[in-house]
C-alpha cells in the first residue's frame, strides 16, 4: 500500500490531524507500509507535502502546522482562521466514481449558477453544491470547511500578489472577484501581473553565481538553516545544500539542484534521476527551475518506492519570492468597501 492510501485510512479512524511521525508510527504498527529507511517521518511528510502540491484541491491531504496534516473534508473553522478538525465518521458510504468537485470548485460553480452577480453566503453555497451532487464529502461540517478554505485560498492569493477569484464582503458572505469588473482590484492585478512577468525576466538574466546566492537567500527565508552554495551552476551535481528546521525539532537536510532555464526548456525525467542519485545519507532532493517540468519528470519525482524530489516551477518561484519579499517591495493602500448588510439607520 502506498504511504497515501495508508495515511488516508489512518487520519480517517483517528479522525483529527496528526504529525508526520504519528501517521508513520501508526501505518508501520498496522501493517499498512514498511519503510526500510531510517527517517520513515520525513518519508510521510514529504510523501504527503508532494501530493498537495501536485494535485491542489483534489488532494485529500491539507497540511494544518508543520509536518502536521489532516484530511481536506474535516476542517473547522472560527471566525476566518483554520483552527481545530472535526472527528470523520467511522463508517464511510463508498464514494461514486466521480467523487465531486473540491470545495474551491464548488463554490465558484454554484456563484456562477445561483449568484446573479451577488454574493451568497457560505452555508447557502454549500446547501447547492450538496443538492446538486458538486460536493461529495463524509465530513461533519461541510459548511465550516467550505467557507475555512474560500478564505485560505482568498488569503494566499492576495499574499503572493495575485487576484483572488472570491471576494469576502463579511458576515460570511461570498463573492466572485470577476463580477468587480476592470475596477481598482483589477488594475492592482494588472499591475501585479506585468511585476511577476518583469521580475522572471530579471531571474533569467541573473549570472549563475547571482541567481544561486537569490536562491539560498529564498531558502533561509522558507526556514532553512545552514544554507550553502556548494558550486557554480552546472548541469550536473548539487548547487545549493541546506537544513529545513520546522519549530526547531524537525530537521531535513536538503540538497537542491537549480536550473536557470528559458521558459521553453523544461525539465525532464533524467535531471529528476540525476539529483536523486546525487543525494546524500538521510538528504531528500529539491530541483528548483525558472522554466517548468515535462509530465515524465513530475511522474518521476513522485516515484512511490524512491526517494521524493520536491519540484518548484518559474510561476511557484515567483510568488515566493513576491510572498517573502525578496526583489519586491509590497505598497499596501487601505481600500474601504460599503458593507452590503448595512443599511442607514437602522430598520
Amino acid at each position: 500500500m502506498k504511504v497515501q492510501e495508508a495515511a488516508v485510512r489512518i487520519l480517517k479512524e483517528i479522525g483529527k490531524p496528526l504529525h508526520a511521525t504519528e501517521i508513520a508510527k501508526l501505518i508501520i504498527e498496522a501493517g499498512l507500509w514498511k519503510s526500510d529507511g531510517k527517517t520513515p517521518d520525513a518519508t510521510v511528510s514529504a510523501r504527503l507535502y508532494s501530493d498537495i502540491k501536485s494535485n491542489g484541491d483534489k488532494s485529500p491531504f491539507v497540511k494544518v502546522g508543520p509536518q502536521t496534516f489532516a484530511l481536506r473534508d474535516s476542517t473547522e473553522i472560527e471566525g476566518d482562521t483554520v483552527l481545530v478538525f472535526a472527528p470523520v465518521e467511522k463508517t464511510l458510504k463508498p464514494h461514486p466514481t466521480n467523487a465531486g468537485f473540491s470545495f474551491i470548485d464548488c463554490a465558484q460553480k454554484v456563484l456562477e449558477e445561483f449568484g446573479g452577480k451577488k454574493p451568497m453566503h457560505y452555508k447557502k453555497i454549500t446547501e447547492k453544491a450538496l443538492a446538486k451532487g458538486w460536493l461529495v464529502t463524509s465530513g461533519k461540517t461541510p459548511e465550516a470547511s467550505m467557507y475555512a478554505q474560500v478564505i485560505t485560498e482568498i488569503k494566499r492569493q492576495q499574499k503572493r500578489g495575485e487576484r483572488p477569484r472570491f471576494v469576502q464582503h463579511g458576515r460570511g458572505y461570498i463573492g466572485l472577484s470577476q463580477w468587480m469588473g476592470r475596477g481598482l482590484v483589477f488594475q492592482i492585478e494588472q499591475h501585479n501581473h506585468q511585476v511577476r512577468k518583469a521580475l522572471r525576466e530579471r531571474l533569467l538574466a541573473m549570472k549563475p553565481g547571482e541567481f544561486e546566492e537569490l536562491i539560498s537567500h529564498l531558502l533561509a527565508e522558507m526556514g532553512f538553516e545552514m544554507v550553502e552554495v556548494t558550486k557554480l551552476s552546472g548541469d550536473g551535481g548539487i548547487d545549493v545544500r541546506g537544513t529545513l528546521v520546522v519549530g526547531d525539532v524537525v530537521r531535513i537536510k536538503m540538497a537542491v539542484q537549480v536550473k536557470k532555464w528559458k521558459l521553453k526548456n523544461n525539465i525532464l525525467a533524467p535531471v529528476v534521476q540525476q539529483v536523486r542519485g546525487s543525494l546524500g545519507a538521510h538528504e531528500q532532493g529539491l530541483i528548483i527551475t525558472t522554466s517548468d517540468f515535462s509530465a515524465g519528470a513530475i511522474k518521476e519525482a513522485a516515484q512511490s518506492d524512491k526517494t521524493p524530489i520536491a519540484l518548484m516551477n518559474g510561476e511557484q518561484l515567483v510568488m515566493l519570492l513576491m510572498e517573502h519579499g525578496i526583489g519586491v517591495h509590497r505598497s499596501t493602500p487601505d481600500l474601504f468597501e460599503i458593507d452590503e448588510e448595512f443599511v442607514a439607520g437602522g430598520e
